[in-house]
């Protein structure tokens, strides 16, 4: 059941996805001898580089990132619509207008055989019909805020949590039904904390000029939505000020983001009878709302403490409050399927305020959003269906087989890790999965209801079906043939649990992939994205899960010796990191971005062995006159070509575990060895680390 995990377990990564035909599956064992791919094009392969973005004034050994992309950096504009904008905003938007097409095309012709079809152009149409969503005003969301306001007891208040979180409104706890951790034959239930309105704990917490700004900011826009939806001028700021006091409880109580990377201290898992021993609640009653009742024994608690002072906040919290939190909540995570008035006030916090943006999205696209979130695998199979060809897969099947095999060799050489843990980690790759392009199972929406002219209904009955698709897993054998994410999500993710590796088809076009392009700047590009995703099983928090997906506690499948020398390495990384600020007074979190960093780092090297082991002793190529090394790492910078706002930038720092953009494109050249032999980068170049500086993991 997703009920707006906050931690969750796996490593979504916001990196370049992989786009290709078909739903297929790698596995080590198949990756021999790194293979050549074929010349691209019958003219011979160009370069990949967009020599246009160079700028020749920034010494590439003082500043690759801004070396390769300084021109575009100097010249772009971030959209007024747009917090931040970079090479992956433009595929995204390329996607965008091609779904578009997909969308606008069903509104006048959905074939009968395809009821996803018809419920694809209703939902999109329930979007766009803005003359019934004014006409309709609040009054879709009448019940439920009766049913808040008639709340008069603890119990009913737990019933509405249960009630509201499955139709993706905001309460203090989230859940997820997913394989569970110590047995991975069986799905298990999670609860966790949730509930702010804020991004993190940080926001509520830290005194900072800045945050303190954003909120008192926070509290205006609570009370302005409340005004709107009748409440009066007095009772809205009293309420208000209510609310926000109710989330810095619950902020002070919450684990921090660090905190909640920790699969060991986030897996705690109690019989249903004990769970009143942790937190004094009505556990049968919220199990039973949740539809549980009879399908688990026993669930996972990722934060045990934060559950037991919840207990004290709902009983010592008046119920006004709470009501007033749940009215709050609801009118916020609906206000984007309402009348103008609320759209505009919602988003002038949460879009102009918090990220820096001044103008929304055009409403098509935000309609696409709704499509998305509601029917993603339904439009994503359409969306496969026709953008493809075989040659690009052919190609790509190469890539992901030349990278296995570079990390099988890397592997079986490092000279920190041990025979015993060797072994283990090599079996763990053994065991692999890697799902390119699309699921060989697409979902089934039959039992979603989707009516032309509801729009509020239908955002409801879309949160209602996954929950209940979700929370239906219970009891059954594992999906291994699953996908989190649809295929035109331009991203790509990692599940320890499964210990696969996923890379939807958002795309196959530069700077990621280049089919017309030398070998070079696609191991650059793709092939360290590929890396990236691989090394996930081997970061911090994927080593401490064995080949099958089982959590082990420490030292896990290391040696106590080898864990060790690991961890000496990765403090070494997360002081590499903390000593950049993307913005004065906000630096980077070393540790909160720890498991990325160690993504890029690895995917990198492991990627820069496939693409050598590939030229099978053979110079590399000088097109435009760079090398296929120097244009490999060029690859690499220009992937990550992108800017952000200021605001963007503490949001993300505050609660993303990916390092900006800017560092990702700069870093970890530096902790290699070959960028320096590359571009002859030496003591006293800004790139330069002593190489006893240099951090070398996988």
């Amino acid at each position: 059941m997703v009920l707006l995990s906050q931690t969750g377990r796996r490593a979504a990564c916001l990196v370049a996805a992989l786009l290709t035909l078909g739903a297929t599956a790698f596995l080590p064992a198949r990756a021999a001898a790194p293979q050549a791919a074929a010349a691209p094009t019958p003219g011979g392969p160009v370069s990949g580089i967009a020599l246009e973005n160079l700028d020749p004034s920034v010494r590439p050994q003082d500043d690759f990132f801004r070396y390769v992309n300084g021109k575009w950096l100097a010249t772009t504009v971030i959209p007024e619509d747009r917090s931040s904008y970079g090479t992956h905003d433009q595929l995204y938007d390329d996607v965008q207008d091609r779904l578009r097409a997909i969308v606008e095309g069903l509104q006048k012709s959905a074939d009968p055989a395809d009821p996803d079809q018809r419920k694809i152009a209703d939902l999109y149409g329930s979007f766009l019909d803005e003359t019934t969503v004014e006409r309709l005003g609040l009054a879709p969301l009448a019940d439920e805020l009766a049913r808040i306001d008639a709340i008069a007891n603890r119990e009913q208040l737990l019933v509405a949590f249960a009630r509201l979180v499955q139709i993706g409104s905001g309460v203090p706890f989230a859940g997820s039904v997913h394989q569970d951790a110590h047995d991975p034959a069986r799905y298990i239930f999670d609860i966790e904390q949730a509930g702010l309105g804020l991004p993190d704990r940080d926001y509520y917490l830290d005194s900072g000029a800045r945050m303190e700004q954003m909120r008192s900011r926070y509290l205006a826009h609570v009370q302005a939505m409340l005004e709107l939806a009748g409440a009066a001028q007095d009772a809205a700021a009293e309420q208000a000020r209510a609310i926000v006091a109710l989330e810095t409880a619950l902020a002070r109580i919450q684990w921090t983001r660090v905190q909640n990377r920790d699969p060991v201290k986030t897996y705690n898992p109690y019989a249903l009878e004990a769970l009143p021993g942790l937190a004094p609640l009505d556990w049968t009653l919220l199990v039973r709302e949740l539809g549980l009742q009879g399908r688990l024994s026993s669930l996972v608690v990722s934060q045990p403490s934060y559950f037991t002072a919840l207990a004290a906040l709902l009983r010592d919290t008046p119920l006004a409050t709470w009501r007033a939190y749940l009215r709050w909540h609801l009118l916020s995570d609906y206000s984007p399927y309402l009348p103008a008035a609320y759209v505009s006030e919602h988003f002038s916090f949460y879009g102009k305020a918090l990220r820096g943006t001044s103008q929304d999205r055009p409403r098509w696209k935000r309609g696409l959003a709704v499509v998305e979130a509601g029917m993603g695998q339904a439009l994503g199979r359409l969306y496969v269906a026709g953008a493809f060809g075989p040659a690009a897969r052919q190609r790509m099947e190469l890539l992901v087989h030349n990278l296995l095999a570079a990390y099988r060799a890397d592997l079986a050489q490092l000279s920190w890790m041990s025979p015993e843990t060797r072994q283990r980690a090599l079996q763990k790759l053994a065991q692999l999965t890697v799902k390119i392009g699309y699921p060989d199972k697409w979902r089934d929406y039959g039992a979603l209801q989707i009516e032309r002219n509801t729009l509020v209904a239908n955002v409801m009955n879309a949160r209602r079906f996954e929950s209940s698709r979700n929370r239906d897993k219970l009891g059954r054998p594992i999906d291994r043939d699953e996908w989190e994410m649809s295929p035109q999500t331009v991203n790509a993710y990692s599940a320890s649990e499964r210990n696969e590796i996923v890379f939807p088809a958002a795309y196959l076009q530069p700077p990621f992939f280049n089919a017309q392009a030398d070998d070079a700047v696609n191991y650059g590009g793709i092939g360290t994205t590929i890396g990236h995703e691989i090394s996930h099983g081997f970061d911090d928090q994927g080593s401490q899960y064995d080949a099958s997906g089982r959590v082990l506690d420490p030292p896990g499948w290391f040696t106590q010796a080898d864990l060790d020398s690991f961890h000496t390495r990765t403090r070494a990384l997360v002081a590499q990191y903390a000593a950049f600020a993307p913005v004065p007074g906000y630096p980077i979190n070393g540790e909160l971005t720890l498991g990325e960093n160690i993504a890029d780092n690895s995917g990198m090297a492991v990627a820069y062995q496939a693409y050598r082991l590939s030229l099978a002793g053979k110079p590399s190529a000088v097109i435009d006159g760079f090398t296929g090394e120097q244009r490999f790492f060029m690859g690499w910078a220009q992937k990550w070509r992108g800017k952000q706002r200021d605001s963007e930038a503490i949001l993300r720092i505050k609660s993303d575990p990916h390092s900006p953009r800017e560092f990702r494109g700069n870093l970890p050249e530096r902790n290699l060895d070959a960028f320096y032999e590359a571009f002859g980068v030496k003591e006293g170049d800004r790139m330069f680390l002593p190489p006893e500086q240099r951090v070398h993991i996988w």
